[in-house]
């Protein structure tokens, strides 16, 4: 209630100074000074108008604001923002919310000196205002308010300072006032700015969680798909081994054997997506030496694959699925059988790993789906994110001849 007296008082003292001074000249005008009762009437009337638009000022400070006080009857406003960005995300952040501003114009940004001003035309609140020519609080009322953004460079942080106020000098402000839209225009600035960085700050969330997500997903799916075994080779290498035990009990054991092999290398790896070239190796050869008791004399192997490179990071089970396709789409359809190579070499790219066959090449006529190389690629995105590859030719004089290329250090983009 003091708040509002005061200006009241304050307004009615300026406004009744420069009403008696008014009058005062007008008296001592010849001739025209002696008509005292019509200039005491038009000062009452002046006196009238200045209260009355003083009032309604206040009415619309309290209904925007909720309060009275020195901040919000102010009609120049300051505000001080901070906002967790740097300097030139903040000033662009700033940017975008004066231009979003109801009524702004005249837009000047320099992004070099981090400072944006603009005009914003005052609204007719409520209509075109009645007395317009004859109301003393908007003889000098400008059309348009002004405002001026600062950002100051905060280590990562940017500090905004905002000034929101009017077109006209600051002696204007003890006769004159702004119906508080430069409160308005200081506020929807800072709340445009809190709304932005929310958003932003929502985004980034959504955005970790879909990587998150996007991780989870790719891990599944490197399991599932490293999973994928040819389960009949263990339900046939069983039958087998069952069968032998009849007729060739030194095979059967030896046959045993290298599942017994094979299983040790391969069962404490279902919860690993990562293993060495010379584990994979130890567990493609076990593969091997099972399908030799099998395949006989049809089926040789020979191995290339210098000491060195043995500790190179490989997906579990991605040669053995080179090994299996190579048997079961080059050897098994052919009479003779034949053989098979496995090579690793170091390159520019990385390490070359590579199965070989002589079988029936892309000639031959398999009931081969492709899904095993098509999961070999698969993994090979997920995991390396595009720093691996799989390439598969026709093999000199004939089969086919895949080649894994991959980082020596094992270290690829996405980790």
């Amino acid at each position: 209630m003091f708040k509002r007296l005061f200006f009241l008082l304050r307004i009615c003292f300026v406004w009744g100074m420069a009403v008696t001074a008014a009058v005062a000249l007008y008296s001592s005008l010849p001739l025209i000074g002696e008509w005292n009762s019509l200039v005491a009437l038009f000062g009452f009337f002046t006196m009238g108008l200045v209260i009355a638009g003083a009032i309604s000022h206040l009415h619309r400070v309290r209904l925007i604001a909720g309060r009275i006080d020195h901040e919000t009857l102010d009609n120049r406003q300051k505000r001080l923002i901070e906002i967790p960005l740097e300097a030139g995300e903040s000033f662009d952040l700033v940017d975008a919310a004066i231009r979003e501003l109801p009524g702004v114009s005249d837009v000047r940004s320099a992004r070099d000196s981090l400072q944006v001003r603009a005009r914003v035309a005052r609204p007719h609140l409520y209509g075109e205002p009645p007395l317009r020519r004859w109301n003393p609080l908007l003889w000098f009322a400008p059309d348009h308010n002004q405002l001026q953004a600062t950002v100051t460079p905060a280590g990562d942080s940017g500090r905004v300072t905002l000034i929101c106020e009017p077109e006209r000098p600051a002696w204007s402000d003890w006769f004159l006032v702004d119906d508080g839209t430069n409160f308005e225009n200081a506020e929807a600035i800072a709340r445009a700015i809190t709304r932005r960085i929310g958003e932003r700050r929502r985004s980034e969330q959504a955005s970790a969680a879909q990587t998150a997500t996007e991780k989870e997903l790719s891990e599944a799916k490197l399991h599932l798909l490293s999973a994928q075994v040819e389960p009949h080779f263990l339900y046939n290498t069983l039958a087998s081994a069952q069968l032998l035990t009849r007729s060739d009990p030194v095979r059967a054991e030896a046959m045993l054997g290298h599942l017994i092999q094979y299983l040790r290398r391969s069962l404490p790896d279902a919860e690993e997506e990562m293993s060495t070239l010379g584990t994979e190796l130890e567990r493609a050869l076990a593969y091997l030496e099972i399908l030799k008791i099998r395949m006989g004399d049809r089926l040789a192997v020979q191995t290339d694959i210098p000491e060195e490179l043995r500790a190179t990071p490989l997906p579990a089970m991605m040669l053995q699925t080179l090994v299996e396709n190579a048997i079961k789409h080059g050897l098994e359809p052919r009479t003779g059988g034949g053989t098979i190579w496995l090579r690793a070499r170091r390159d520019d790219a990385g390490v070359a790993v590579t199965v070989a066959d002589d079988g029936d090449g892309f000639n031959g006529k398999t009931s081969g789906t492709g899904i095993g190389l098509r999961n070999v690629r698969e993994r090979l995105r997920l995991r390396y994110n595009g720093a691996a590859s799989l390439s598969v030719a026709a093999n000199f004089p004939r089969g086919v001849a895949a080649t894994l290329t991959v980082p020596a250090s094992g270290v690829f983009p996405h980790e």
